[in-house]
């Protein structure tokens, strides 16, 4: 019978849903006194799984990647002086047995010197297991050792997708994500466009003809004049670099390219959390509030009256955000994600402040990464007011160094004048600064913040000298003691109805 069995090169084990076990790992383990008496002690082996049997020929039983446990009992007398170790060893080889242990109890008191020597020649790891150890009782810790390490993938699985949550709430939240992911995976992680250029990239550059390979991989993904995608992954090797391609969105092109030394478990999990991130940072969403946002664009540019085309918007009143990251511009990418962050698909990226109308029943909460200044509820009609709020509350926010300020509304004793009254008199009053708006807001930041000349400065991006000129400037032209707490309250209550 042992003559019909085909015995093929090699055999790819059929991997289990566990990590491996390292053979190192095993042979640490004081409890089972293993030792390695042959075969390399190569740090890369590792074991799939334990296997007990007794057969003469248990090819045909294994599936590849086994420790195979034998106690000898199949072994006849004159076997060291014939073929036997060998046919034996290099049917274990075959069938991609990983490593092989010989009892020292209850058949044989030794290992064979034949065994030893057949192991040595097939390169197969032999162990020794002393007498006192059982079967079993390897078996067993080979699974506990599965556990343990399946239970660290686990938290390793876990601990990068709340890294990759955390990044793409940053105000560079691609490359953020593939920042994060090239730091997990140990290798390159890049973004491909469209039209297959590489739009960001991170992490160590790969060898020579790897990039190459990576791109062409990509290809193989990104879906063809606008159609789904061909393939949802696809993975590939470039000499000892493993390549990995995820298309991201339904058919918008983007696709995320990883090239790493090494491939863990756990990889296929991480990338995969990252390419769902990349999708909706990267991706449009076409749907019925995208077409009413659209409607309401067409109507405003048309002459409509912003309250007219508010309800196509959603429920009033809104909140205007003025946000600024704490580093580097914005781009349409960072704020986009900042929108889905505060709940709003409306969004404005206006030089270096991103401007979003939010509902009022979601009240907006500190970003990391960026400044806010938050307007009160307004209507439609209100909305170039709240817009002119939240842009003070992000100065006053820059000033004080506060991660969100938001405007303060409450009756105050400028209430009690008639809005007509009160605005008749602070025109006249600030009669002097017309067509000066910088020294009108210089001052008024100025007022603000207590008089303060350095938070001045900060919050309107100039230098405190200019600010201490302007304010000069001012007290010249209204004729006014600025340092005069009645005449800085007057001043305060005409700025605000302006």
């Amino acid at each position: 019978m042992e003559g019909t069995h085909t015995m093929p090169e090699t055999i790819t084990p059929a991997v289990p849903p566990t990590p491996p076990v390292p053979l190192q790992a095993l042979l640490a383990r004081e409890d089972l006194a293993l030792r390695q008496i042959a075969g390399p002690a190569d740090p890369r082996t590792v074991i799939h799984w334990a296997h007990t049997s007794e057969m003469a020929d248990p090819y045909p039983y294994l599936l590849g990647g086994e420790l195979l446990l034998t106690a000898g009992v199949h072994v006849p007398e004159a076997a060291g002086t014939g073929t036997y170790f060998d046919d034996y060893v290099g049917r274990i080889v075959a069938a991609g047995g990983a490593a092989l242990g010989f009892g020292l109890a209850p058949v044989h008191d030794t290992v064979p010197r034949a065994l030893v020597a057949a192991c040595d020649r097939y390169g197969l790891p032999l162990l020794e297991v002393p007498p006192q150890t059982t079967f079993s009782g390897v078996a067993r810790a080979v699974w506990q050792l599965m556990a343990q390490a399946r239970l660290a993938e686990l938290r390793r699985v876990t601990e990068a997708q709340q890294s990759l949550a955390a990044a793409a709430s940053r105000p560079d939240p691609v490359p953020a994500v593939l920042r994060q992911l090239a730091q997990r995976l140990g290798g390159r992680a890049v973004l491909y466009g469209p039209d297959g250029t590489e739009v960001a990239g991170a992490g160590r550059e790969p060898a020579e003809g790897v990039r190459e390979a990576l791109a062409g991989l990509a290809g193989v993904v990104r879906p063809a004049g606008g159609t789904a995608p061909r393939a949802t992954s696809a993975t590939d090797t470039a000499g000892d670099t493993h390549l990995a391609a995820y298309a991201l969105g339904a058919g918008g092109g983007f696709v995320l390219g990883v090239a790493a030394l090494r491939r863990e478990p756990g990889d296929h999990t991480i990338a995969s959390v990252a390419s769902v991130l990349l999708s909706l940072l990267t991706g449009e969403h076409q749907s019925g509030s995208g077409a009413a946002r659209s409607s309401a664009l067409v109507r405003v540019l048309l002459g409509a009256a912003p309250e007219e085309v508010a309800p196509l918007l959603g429920a009033a009143p809104w909140r205007v955000v003025h946000a600024r990251p704490e580093s580097q511009l914005p781009d349409t990418v960072a704020a986009s994600a900042l929108g889905a962050a505060l709940g709003s698909p409306l969004v404005d990226l206006a030089g270096e402040v991103v401007r979003v109308l939010v509902p009022a029943g979601r009240e907006p909460e500190p970003q990391p990464g960026w400044t806010l200044g938050v307007s009160a509820a307004a209507g439609p009609p209100e909305w170039p007011a709240a817009d002119t709020q939240a842009a003070r509350a992000l100065a006053r926010a820059r000033a004080t160094r506060a991660p969100l300020v938001r405007h303060a509304a409450r009756p105050a004793l400028a209430d009690l004048v008639p809005p007509a009254d009160a605005e008749t008199h602070a025109r006249t009053l600030l009669a002097p600064l017309d067509g000066q708006p910088a020294l009108a807001e210089t001052l008024r930041t100025w007022l603000s913040l207590h008089g303060s000349w350095d938070r001045t400065a900060v919050a309107l991006d100039v230098h405190r000298n200019t600010v201490r000129q302007r304010i000069a400037r001012c007290a010249a032209l209204l004729a006014a003691d600025l340092d005069d707490p009645d005449v800085r309250m007057e001043l305060w209550f005409a700025l605000r109805r302006t």
